[in-house]
């Protein structure tokens, strides 16, 4: 998670009739199943009719440390896998416990023999199921080992400071101050490092809330400490002066959550090589017997570590890191700490905002400097020789988070911590120039959401994170069944937090929802398939001063203007450029990556956009530009600078380069952000895929060597301006062949299909039809020639009737709800007129039986009892609204008949519109069960399942489990607002006709 914990914690027209994509009735998908269309072969259309485990989305998987039974492990195994997800994370999580259970570190703890046993378990049972398993590095966050304490060289260390001011000609005499907070958990021992004394600025006074010092007057008086004692006289200046002790020693932080080993586990310094070797000494020798590395190296999985959550009282430090700056920066950090030490995350002195912004930015590039080297890269090394992969969350305290993502294997952001999609984007950059291949994501997580998140919300926010260059899924989470004090539904590691609905949804079979999840894991498995195919394309390439990611920062123009027209863009920092991706060819900054057709220049957004650049990064910025590349620098660079402490002469140089770089041919300058717009006309850039001003229509383009992949969504929830509404737009794609076929990809069903109705522009690219619901996505293919069988015979340039299908052996047809005749334009110029004849009126469904299926507590925490309910409704109402339901959950089963008499023939189909549901659904219709239904889109083809006469339709629909909750666990649960379970409607059987169009 990328906000500290401490202090997240505390926080307490209808849709079928507008496809432009479709994808055959729902008889032909029943009929082929999860295959693809007829004549498309192996490679991709194979692993998108049945995605591997490599691809499905997994599970973080919470355990009470090791009171953990065996046959449980494998049987939550089992119904991971039997529900079509992939892989686990192991997660010691226990928060829910606090006060109300307790679980003995020494029997039951992490790295406990306990624990390796049913760890050796879970791998046993995931390789006889093809289930991948995660392991975090420590038992919680950060990463931690017992075999420390904080005194020991591999801790987490912190700079604590004390001051005392001194006025002119007066003597300090005593020892050097203490520091100005107490030592943590455990922390016995702390090293006087060094005694400074400095004055006090004109015009500044000693207790302001951050004095400002006078650099100039920094002086080292160590010399004057003996015996433990400070002697010192501050000058007769006038002024007053400060001492400063700085003294090194452990932060005494503990990993998250109640005592999960005995000895208590530290936390490691992430940046020195001994606290990494902490943690792999620990693994080597405690927990990696011969059996557990044989089956990891089966199950092919990562270690994981979450995101840098060091948290010190006193300024984040590693022993040696003085001298490393000095070797790394080229000046000594000394006589500037007063500007780098903090307390509690805030500045405690002040030189003036130039030299505080100076040595900080080079502070934090030591410590990403340090991370790299000294953590990620040796973990790295250390996991693939395991057989691994290495899994983080590369940000925390400031560092180059972009860089580490292209170091990583797999990076990861989060769905919780991370504000927006660009927070994605920053982390996409690295991994994409870095040549790696997943952006794996927290998923799901919702601050107080436990037992009330719905998966349409979920899915509703991870596919804006698809957009964003996310391409796995980590659902947060599935619980283990029961732990000491846990209540129905059973444990679960967040809930309840602080006497509260907690954190995450416990996924499994104690929710409702489960029976339905294997649907939605198939089209997760799918949509990941694609956006792990080939690699990631972008049109921008922003490059930023800094790395960080979940600042919520957005790029210049781009995010507000230029995504909503089509635009793409990633997050690059200095660091990327040195990598031998960052190279020009064609005009476009790394072609075998995302292959940039621009790079933007924009002075550094956290810290108020000053104009910032390093020496290097000028030079490689000519370079690219007489490559070919065109840049975009935004606003007056006549006072650019190095952004850390300048050598003599570094700034006019900088200035010179920049001066060289705006006059070049494929380098436009421009005042600010909003014209932005003028650079990219003046350079000639084109976006990828266009479409008109879209306030919610995203995508994502990935390629390989025999198709683009476009992936579109309709962002419903994080993009300004969204409404969750219906949106349908026509949108042109970039096509790489001219006679490039393009295809529809269904991640719910697996059917693959070539497009039926598009048009080819004048200059090659192909112009389609998106119509998606809110959340809906949608798999555009613009395939190379012969590579996915033969092309159609024929396809529709435009018609009048709502759609154009391709039926049985590939024969166009067109669809619609309106009785008339419709012409329809093929791609041959020819114009056909195609009649459909009357058709029955649209038919309300309103009288139900219901069958409720009412989820409540059992004889045990994990237990629950299921008695039916039986129910005639002579109109649809959300459950809250019916007395004999207002506080249950489970599973509705919702039946109705509807006679379809003459004129009903086989030419007419229809479709069931649902209306409004709550949460997952399935139909049914004359006992046939219908392919996997778009959870987003409440409109199910019914075509191929009706007949003349009666049919029966039922629809499934299931829940969350807070409305129980609220009176099953009131003082947890009560407080939550009932949500409006059920099949809510309106609920409408819409005939309509179909006819062939005669070629």
């Amino acid at each position: 998670m990328g906000l500290r914990r401490r202090a997240l914690l505390k926080m307490g027209a209808a849709a079928g009739a507008a496809m432009a994509l479709p994808l055959g009735t729902a008889a032909e998908a029943a009929a082929a199943g999860t295959a693809s269309a007829t004549g498309v072969r192996g490679g991709v259309p194979r692993a998108f009719a049945a995605p591997g485990s490599a691809v499905r989305p997994k599970f973080r998987w919470w355990w009470p440390d090791a009171l953990v039974d065996p046959d449980e492990i494998e049987r939550e195994i089992d119904q991971i896998a039997a529900a079509g997800f992939g892989g686990v994370e192991i997660a010691a999580v226990t928060h829910s416990m606090s006060g109300i259970g307790t679980i003995d570190p020494v029997r039951h703890g992490w790295a406990t023999p306990a624990w390796i046993a049913a760890v050796e378990t879970a791998l046993r049972r995931a390789v006889q199921r093809d289930v991948t398993v995660d392991l975090t590095l420590g038992p919680a966050w950060p990463a931690a080992v017992p075999s420390i304490t904080p005194d020991s060289p591999a801790a987490t260390k912190e700079l604590a400071h004390g001051s005392a001011a001194v006025a002119s000609g007066q003597t300090f005499s005593g020892p050097p101050p203490a520091g100005g907070t107490e030592p943590g958990p455990g922390v016995t021992r702390q090293e006087l490092m060094l005694v400074q004394a400095v004055r006090v600025a004109e015009g500044s006074a000693p207790d302001a809330e951050i004095p400002q010092l006078d650099q100039a007057t920094v002086i080292d008086i160590s010399d004057k400490v003996s015996d433990g004692e400070l002697r010192w006289t501050a000058p007769g200046d006038g002024g007053t002066w400060f001492v400063i002790a700085y003294w090194e020693r452990g932060s005494g932080q503990e990993p998250e959550g109640p005592a999960h080993t005995s000895p208590q586990s530290f936390v490691v310094d992430h940046f020195s090589a001994a606290g990494t070797r902490a943690v792999t000494d620990f693994w080597d020798r405690h927990i990696l017997n011969p059996r557990i590395r044989a089956l990891l190296r089966e199950t092919g999985g990562a270690l994981f570590e979450d995101s840098i959550e060091l948290e010190t009282d006193e300024t984040l430090w590693s022993p040696g890191f003085a001298a490393e700056f000095e070797q790394r920066r080229g000046y000594s950090l000394l006589p500037y700490l007063p500007t780098v030490v903090e307390r509690d995350e805030d500045p405690v002195f002040a030189f003036g905002p130039e030299t505080d912004k100076a040595v900080r930015r080079d502070f934090l590039e030591t410590l990403t400097d340090l991370y790299v080297e000294n953590h990620l890269r040796p973990l790295q090394k250390w996991a693939h020789g395991l057989g691994l992969q290495l899994r983080v969350q590369p940000y925390g305290p400031g560092t180059d988070s972009v860089f580490s993502a292209a170091v990583l294997d797999i990076s990861e952001g989060e769905s919780l911590g991370f504000k927006n999609p660009d927070d994605f984007r920053c982390l996409a950059g690295g991994r994409d120039m870095g040549g790696k291949l997943i952006l794996s994501n927290e998923a799901a997580a919702t601050a107080g959401g436990a037992y009330a998140t719905t998966w349409d919300a979920s899915l509703k926010k991870l596919v804006t994170q698809y957009a964003a260059g996310v391409n796995q899924a980590v659902f947060h989470g599935f619980a283990y069944a029961e732990a000491p004090g846990a209540a129905w539904p059973g444990f679960a590691a967040f809930s309840p937090y602080r006497g509260g609905a907690g954190y995450g949804e416990a996924w499994g079979p104690r929710q409702p929802t489960w029976g339905h999840v294997r649907d939605i894991a198939g089209y997760l498995s799918r949509t990941q398939q694609i956006l792990q195919t080939g690699v990631n394309k972008a049109d921008i390439g922003i490059l930023r001063q800094q790395g960080p990611a979940g600042t919520g920062l957005g790029a210049p123009w781009f995010t507000a203007e230029g995504v909503p027209v089509g635009w793409t863009h990633l997050f690059l920092s200095p660091r990327i450029l040195d990598l031998p991706s960052a190279r020009v060819r064609d005009g476009r900054l790394a072609p075998e990556g995302p292959g940039f057709k621009a790079l933007v220049v924009e002075g550094d957004v956290l810290s108020g956009k000053e104009r910032t650049l390093r020496i290097e990064v000028a030079e490689k910025l000519i370079g690219y530009a007489k490559a070919g590349l065109p840049v975009i620098i935004i606003g007056d660079w006549s006072d650019g600078h190095v952004p850390g402490l300048p050598a003599d002469g570094d700034n006019e140089r900088l200035r010179k380069l920049l001066t060289e770089l705006q006059a070049l041919e494929k380098v436009r300058t421009v005042a600010d952000r909003p014209y932005v717009p003028e650079a990219i006309a003046a350079l000639g850039i084109r976006r990828d895929v266009e479409y008109a001003q879209s306030s919610m229509l995203v995508h994502a383009h990935r390629a390989d060597q025999d198709a683009d992949y476009y992936f579109f969504a309709n962002d419903a929830v994080t993009k300004k301006g969204s409404t969750g509404t219906p949106i349908s737009h026509d949108v042109t794609l970039a096509a790489r062949w001219k006679d490039t076929v393009p295809y529809a990809l269904d991640a719910w069903t697996g059917k693959i299909a070539p497009l039926p109705l598009y048009t080819r522009t004048e200059d090659g690219r192909i112009r389609l039809r998106v119509s998606l619901e809110p959340g809906a996505t949608t798999i555009v293919a613009l395939v190379r020639p012969g590579r996915w069988g033969s092309a159609p015979r024929s396809y529709a340039k435009a018609s009048e009737a709502a759609e154009v299908r391709r039926g049985e052996g590939d024969r166009l047809e067109v669809r619609d709800v309106r009785a008339g005749t419709y012409r329809t334009t093929l791609q041959d110029g020819r114009t056909v007129a195609t009649s459909i004849g009357a058709l029955p009126d649209p038919i309300p469904l309103a009288d139900w039986q219901l069958t409720v299926e009412d989820w409540q507590p059992g004889d045990r925490p994990s237990a629950t009892l299921k008695p039916r309910r039986e129910l005639t409704l002579d109109g649809l109402k959300p459950w809250p609204e019916i007395p004999e339901l207002q506080d249950t959950s489970g599973i509705g089963r919702y039946r109705t008949t509807v006679r379809l008499d003459t004129p009903w023939t086989g030419g007419h189909g229809a479709y069931l519109d649902l209306g409004e549901v709550f949460d997952t659904y399935r139909v049914t219709v004359n006992g046939h069960h219908l392919p996997p239904a778009d959870q987003l889109t409440p409109r199910v083809d019914l075509g191929g399942y009706l007949r003349r006469g009666a049919n029966t339709i039922e629809v499934e629909v299931a829940t969350t489990l807070l409305n129980r909750l609220r009176v099953a666990n009131a003082p947890v649960f009560g407080g939550g607002k009932r949500q409006n379970y059920g099949l809510v409607g309106p609920v409408r059987l819409v005939p309509y006709g179909r006819a062939a169009l005669d070629r």
